[in-house]
């Protein structure tokens, strides 16, 4: 969807932000919306990461295969 835009689109949906916040609130809301992404991707590294941990209760599966031939 957003690869449809374009030039023309991109500045149309700059005037209109421009004017609904004017040029003092623009820096502000740049801001706000960096940080917000920084956090986002942060919390999304930090939840594949932890999908990617073995919990403690689990043994690995050689281990497993060990018992099982005893």
């Amino acid at each position: 969807m957003l690869q449809n835009i374009g030039f023309p689109g991109l500045m149309l949906i700059l005037v209109v932000v421009l004017v609904l916040f004017g040029p003092s609130k623009l820096p502000e809301l740049g801001r706000a919306v960096g940080r917000t992404l920084h956090e986002f991707k942060n919390s999304a590294r930090e939840l594949v990461s932890e999908g990617k941990e073995v919990p403690e209760h689990v043994e690995p599966a050689d281990k497993l295969l060990e018992k099982a031939k005893v």
